[in-house]
Order: structure tokens, then C-alpha cells, then sequence
């Protein structure tokens, strides 16, 4: 589930930040009141079986007296998939009317494992900080608590949703790699992303889709490559991700984007036959 959420999240990852710790950057993508949803798939004996939902949303928000954003999301396994694995993540993070990252919560409710993830963060002196906390409310474990400093932005599983998708992909060439820090709520981990070049792709209700597709890899201790999420994002101005192909160590998953309402720009990533 960590994958997915991943997943999710860093397929609008569409550039590269500077390596000074300069988080603020202009809104050119979102807007309060937009609304996505997505349909999650497992595959069980070659059929595809539905498995849960996601569905995400942004505000206007106050934090810390400062005005900017929240987002939340919201992912929920079926009764069906609840009898093997129960899951409830519920995700929320406040950034800037520049999208600086400033809070995030992750309540994660995965089979008997129940953890609350929080990071605040902070900036001084053209260096970015992140303190971070993880509760337990099972399994009778020690909270646990981390620092982390940085010469280059830190960005939370959605803060990094939000400033990355109004950065302009077209330099882009394919295997062109993005590499970033992204605060959990335990530790900062290190994420690569590849460009894989454009594709169609034409989802459950028929409509087509003009895409940017990209890569989430991992690498073992002898640095060989392997593959985590294959994703579609919209080749507009949107950069929503319409699909994720996940490759899971006890089989593989997909998720497709159900509906959008309240989205900034027109959807022109529509190929129309």
C-alpha cells in the first residue's frame, strides 16, 4: 500500500526543483474545490478484481495564520478486500499560497497495523527542516521522532503533488531522471523518477487520453534497476494522472482515474476520434 500511495502521489511529479532550498514557486495548476476519484484494481488468476477507491480534494486553508491550501486524500479498501487486508490511509497536508510544504498527517489503518505519521516544516538561512513524528496505536510501540535538514527542498507524499504540477515538462526527454527527498513521518527517503516518453491511453469509458508517461524505480545493492509504477499523466496543463500500473511483490495492481470536477484548465490532453 506504501507503493501506491507513492504512486499516486509522485506521477505528477513533472520537474525538477533547484537545489537551493527556495520552496516557493508559482500556482499554475490548482485551484480550491477540485475533486478527484480513482477505481483500484488487483489482479487474482489473470482477472482483475476491484479492490477499493481513492479520492482526493483541495481547499482553501489557514495555517499558522498563514493562507494557502489543504489536501486531502482518502483511500479505502472494498468490503471484499477487507476480509483479506483491511486498509483505511487518510492523508492531509497545509502549504503556502506559494505551495511551500508546511504540515502533513498520514492515519494509516493497514491490516492489525495502525500508525498516525506527522512532519512539520520549517526554513532558515536557504536550508529546509522537517521534524517528524510517528505514533503507534497498536502493537504497544514507542512513539518515534526524527530531524532532517537539507540544501534542497524536502516535500511530503502531497505537498510534492502540489508544486510539481505546474512545472512545464516539455524539455523533458526520455530517460531523463528526477530525483527528490520526500519526508515519510519516519525518515526522508530518496526517489527517482524516469521520463518515458508520450502514449495514448484510453480508459474504461472510452476516452482517450494524450499522455506523459513515467516510472517510480528502485534500486538494489548492486544498483540494478527495478521497476515499481508505470504512470499516465495528462499532457496539459492538469498533470493528472489517469492511470498507475504497480508491480507488487505478491502480484500487481492498477488504478484508474473515475472522475474530475473542478479542474483549473480544460482537459486538451482529450484526443477526440
Amino acid at each position: 500500500m506504501k507503493k501506491l500511495m507513492i504512486g499516486i502521489l509522485c506521477c505528477v511529479w513533472l520537474g525538477v526543483f533547484s537545489a537551493a532550498a527556495q520552496c516557493a514557486a508559482k500556482n499554475e495548476a490548482i485551484q480550491p474545490g477540485e475533486r478527484l476519484t480513482y477505481e483500484l484494481k488487483f489482479n487474482w488468476k489473470f482477472i482483475w478484481k476491484k479492490v477499493g477507491t481513492a479520492s482526493m480534494k483541495i481547499d482553501a486553508a489557514n495555517y499558522n495564520n498563514k493562507s494557502g491550501y489543504v489536501i486531502d486524500l482518502l483511500t479505502k479498501g472494498s468490503k471484499q478486500a477487507d476480509f483479506f487486508f483491511k486498509m483505511r490511509d487518510t492523508l492531509t497536508c497545509y502549504v503556502s499560497e506559494q505551495l511551500e510544504p508546511l504540515y502533513f498527517r498520514k492515519a494509516a489503518e493497514e491490516g492489525k497495523r495502525h500508525t498516525v505519521d506527522e512532519a512539520w516544516f520549517s526554513y532558515k538561512d536557504g536550508v529546509s527542516h522537517v521534524k517528524q513524528r510517528r505514533t503507534w496505536r497498536s502493537h504497544n510501540r514507542p512513539t518515534q521522532e526524527m530531524e532532517y535538514s537539507d540544501s534542497r527542498c524536502i516535500f511530503d507524499m502531497l505537498s510534492i503533488l502540489l508544486q510539481a504540477r505546474s512545472f512545464d515538462p516539455t524539455s523533458y526527454k526520455k530517460g531523463d531522471k528526477i530525483l527528490f527527498p520526500m519526508a515519510t513521518g519516519k525518515q526522508v527517503e530518496e526517489q527517482t523518477l524516469i521520463y518515458r516518453g508520450k502514449k495514448n491511453f484510453k480508459a474504461e469509458n472510452d476516452v482517450k487520453y494524450r499522455c506523459l508517461v513515467f516510472s517510480l524505480v528502485e534500486y538494489d545493492k548492486k544498483g540494478k534497476e527495478k521497476e515499481v509504477i508505470t504512470f499516465y499523466v495528462t499532457d496539459d496543463k492538469n498533470h493528472l494522472p489517469v492511470r498507475l500500473d504497480l508491480y507488487l511483490n505478491f502480484g500487481s495492481a492498477k488504478a484508474f482515474l473515475q472522475s474530475i470536477e473542478g479542474n483549473r484548465h480544460p482537459l486538451t490532453s482529450i484526443i477526440k476520434d
